[in-house]
């Protein structure tokens, strides 16, 4: 009898011929998650099973595969032989001493002896023998006990199904640039992006003297609190500064905003061609502020051809903060340091702009000019897991 720790899959059922494509994707995601832990990774039909680990550090590893995207639920339990006796063993080392129970049995190995019916009677029989306090709820127990008998000889006996994190795993649709700017909503838009199998790449803009080291610190820490999710991460820090002062001096005030947007969008589109990414991902959300209204979304896309995710769009504020406490970026993002966005903020923003007219008024900037010296005064960080 064996510990081990049991993880299904549900999305990646669906897939046809390229479902081995996305399993091993799945199998990369979840040995990333395991480095530094002593264990085995194994993938019989439908499931993947984590063996030969210290028992010691059990809940630390659930704990970071609950983090890997694709994993519908996790249970720990025993990979033991098909004798009755083995399984009754494993079960009753799972089995709670009192309160209620059941058995759910599936038999993959059809010479099996016993049905799946047999099974679960027999096993639920014995663990009342062996704990008078114990009592049988097939609708609503408090503990399920399940037993798989597989075709190779052996069963695995776990308890109770824990939550995964669902999703795709990371990787398996692909690459995007996410505009990451150190408020709540720009990680959770990235999270959101990376549960349905995006790798990302991050781009932030920073202002120095107007953004200080400690906004920087701000956003790698973010970066470094989305790794366990994303895996790993490169920042691209784009000097800003140069090209707010500009619009500041040559374009009005109340499309100061827009026209920023406007640029940021286009040295994010010059990033993610350059990497061989196909997307760009923002965390806009409709009418929050005045850039991110129909209107403002319109002026801001209208610079790449690149598709623009935006998971939040439809979300409201409550819902972005209760997801960004679940993925522990929340108490980093509301650190009260400055960001380029709110330099130079504009009293009354434009909130219904148009695009030609945000064009004419554009066209006082030298685009290509600033934007070549934004990115070649770029700089790289490479954000690795944590452990």
């Amino acid at each position: 009898m064996q510990k081990v720790i049991i993880i299904k899959y549900a999305e990646l059922f669906l897939k046809g011929k390229n479902k081995g494509y996305f399993e091993q994707m799945f199998f990369v995601n979840i040995e990333r998650a395991l480095k530094g832990y002593k264990h085995t990774l194994r993938r019989p039909s439908g499931r993947y099973i984590v063996a030969d680990f210290n028992e010691a550090e059990e809940e630390n590893i659930l704990a970071a595969l609950k983090k890997v995207f694709g994993a519908h639920t996790l249970s720990a339990g025993y990979e033991t032989s098909s004798s009755l006796e083995d399984i009754f063993e494993a079960a009753k080392s799972l089995a709670p001493g009192n309160g209620t129970f059941k058995v759910e049995s599936h038999r993959g190995d059809k010479k099996y002896p016993l049905t799946s019916i047999e099974i679960s009677r027999e096993i639920g029989g014995r663990l009342l023998e062996a704990f008078p306090a114990l009592s049988v709820d097939v609708h609503t127990p408090q503990q399920i006990i399940r037993v798989d008998v597989r075709e190779n000889g052996a069963a695995l006996v776990s308890g109770k199904d824990e939550a995964g994190a669902g999703g795709m795993p990371v990787g398996c649709n692909g690459a995007a640039v996410t505009l990451l700017s150190g408020g709540i909503d720009s990680p959770v838009s990235s999270y959101m992006i990376a549960k349905r199998g995006v790798q990302l790449e991050m781009i932030h803009f920073a202002s120095p003297p107007y953004t200080s080291e400690l906004a920087r610190e701000k956003v790698l820490k973010l970066a470094q609190e989305l790794t366990p999710w994303c895996g790993r991460l490169a920042v691209f820090i784009i000097p800003f500064t140069e090209i707010q002062e500009e619009i500041r001096r040559k374009c009005p005030e109340d499309h100061f905003t827009l026209i920023m947007r406007r640029f940021m969008m286009r040295l994010a589109d010059m990033l993610a061609r350059e990497l061989r990414c196909r997307a760009l991902v923002t965390g806009e959300n409709l009418g929050q502020v005045a850039s991110q209204t129909m209107q403002a979304l319109a002026v801001s896309e209208d610079v790449t051809t690149m598709p623009v995710l935006r998971p939040l769009i439809g979300m409201d504020k409550e819902e972005i903060v209760k997801i960004a406490r679940h993925i522990g970026t929340f108490d980093t993002s509301i650190l009260p340091y400055e960001d380029c966005c709110t330099v130079f903020t504009p009293r009354h923003p434009k909130t219904k702009p148009s695009v030609e007219e945000t064009r004419e008024y554009e066209s006082a900037l030298d685009v290509e000019g600033l934007c070549q010296r934004a990115m070649a005064g770029r700089e790289m960080i490479r954000i690795k897991p944590t452990l």
